[in-house]
């Protein structure tokens, strides 16, 4: 079944136009200023029509954790937030550190899941990183990207061996860099003479810069394919730089939260993340690294916890936040209609074509004919408040409740077929 969408400002060739998309479930087939064709018709009069947003660092939960967040939660959740393609996280029970999990794993994902999911396996078994796990064995059922998030690698030849490996195998390595020697036991914020102010643990920049720094040196060493996840802080961005100048074939992520908001900003639990708000001038480093290319685009670490893991002190609650129902919102109305320091096609090439070319999904990313017909329908003049309580996700955890947004997504459409479409569509 073909279906057409008319009358909506497409996102095309870097450029927002007055197009018609003629698609259907093997990809888009047409775009072009005037298509007559017999189809289904999707008036997008007064919608920007943009390629689905893809977001390479989520946390679903499931398996092991189901409480937090399901496949299913979590794909909504996507597809709310106009995210047709992401990657979940493998800090997971059990762990997919191995082909027979991670067969097991994929089989719910194509039984519950409304968007593409892509998962990545664990680095080391059991994410303990003592042993290398069996990357080629994933690699056969499609995987091919590694990370142990939620911890760093401590042990270098370890890390030196899983990036000789995915060198080998031409897989990608993500890494969340944390070295444990420089975090205090009930850390939770930057640290920061607003943390000593609030009586709260602090943890130094140096505890993700450091171990980012050795990464970088055997990324360049090995030639392995590298990307540094969620950095928050000048050091990492200085190392990152560093690195590209070196010719090492690394790339970097930033967060929603890291560019909106900083550690004077934190109010509580809800505030805490992992790596944590950090100052303004760390902030404002992130903005200019985006913008200049030494950070590559952005993803959303989307962190979902029971109310019962947050209501506790801050030294104990749980660290992370939702975020991608609110993320794309948030960033447009900020950067683009407030400040008008962005553009849009630049933020959605951050949300969309950068991480689809640094990730290799060919055929996603953009609007173009052959190109997969993930698309999202939105609404740039719609002002309205983020509200928590009707999210997707399970997860209700988020520092932005009732922040006021201009830009909704109206529909999402994920390989020609509508997954979600909102009440006033």
């Amino acid at each position: 079944m073909k279906t057409l969408i008319k009358n909506g400002i497409v996102l095309y060739e870097g450029e927002m136009r007055k197009l018609d998309i003629l698609f259907d479930e093997s990809g888009i087939l047409k775009v072009a200023e005037k298509i007559e064709e017999e189809a289904e018709v999707i008036d997008a009069a007064g919608l920007a029509v943009l390629p689905g947003l893809i977001d390479v660092h989520v946390h679903f939960r499931e398996p092991g954790y189901e409480q937090k967040e399901t496949l299913k939660t979590g794909s909504m959740a996507a597809a709310h937030g106009g995210f047709t393609t992401v990657c979940p996280m493998p800090n997971l029970k059990p762990f997919p550190d191995d082909p027979e999990t991670m067969k097991t794993y994929l089989t719910k994902i194509e039984e519950d899941c409304v968007v593409n999911v892509l998962p990545y396996g664990t680095i080391s078994d059991e994410e303990k990183g003592r042993q290398v796990s069996d990357m080629e064995g994933m690699k056969k059922l499609g995987v091919r990207w590694f990370s142990d998030d939620g911890v760093g690698v401590a042990d270098e030849s370890v890390m030196e061996e899983a990036l000789r490996k995915a060198k080998e195998l031409d897989v990608l390595i993500a890494c969340h860099t944390e070295d444990m020697n420089y975090r205090k036991p009930g850390a939770s914020v930057h640290a920061s003479g607003y943390a000593e102010e609030n009586g709260w643990t602090g943890i130094p920049s140096e505890c993700e810069s450091e171990q980012l720094k050795r990464d970088l040196v055997l990324a360049e060493k090995t030639g392995a394919r590298y990307h540094a996840c969620h950095i928050s802080a000048i050091p990492s961005v200085e190392a990152i730089r560093e690195a590209k100048k070196n010719g090492a074939d690394v790339s970097g992520e930033v967060t929603a939260h890291h560019l909106l908001l900083e550690d004077r900003d934190v109010k509580g639990p809800n505030w805490k993340m992992n790596p944590p708000l950090r100052s303004h001038e760390d902030r404002m480093c992130l903005i200019e690294a985006l913008e200049e290319g030494t950070l590559d685009f952005i993803a959303s670490d989307h962190a979902p916890h029971t109310k019962q893991d947050k209501d506790k002190p801050m030294a104990d609650a749980a660290f992370g936040i939702v975020s991608l129902e609110t993320s794309f919102a948030l960033l447009y109305t900020e950067f683009v209609y407030k400040q008008k320091r962005w553009t849009l096609p630049q933020l959605v090439s951050w949300m969309a074509k950068k991480p689809a070319e640094r990730f290799a999904m060919t055929g996603k990313g953009e609007i173009r004919e052959g190109y997969d017909s993930d698309l999202i329908l939105v609404d740039l003049d719609n002002e309205h408040r983020v509200d928590a309580s009707a999210f997707f996700s399970k997860g209700k955890n988020t520092p932005f409740d009732g922040w006021s947004v201009r830009a909704k997504v109206m529909r999402t459409i994920v390989n020609g077929k509508t997954v979600y479409v909102t009440e006033e569509a």
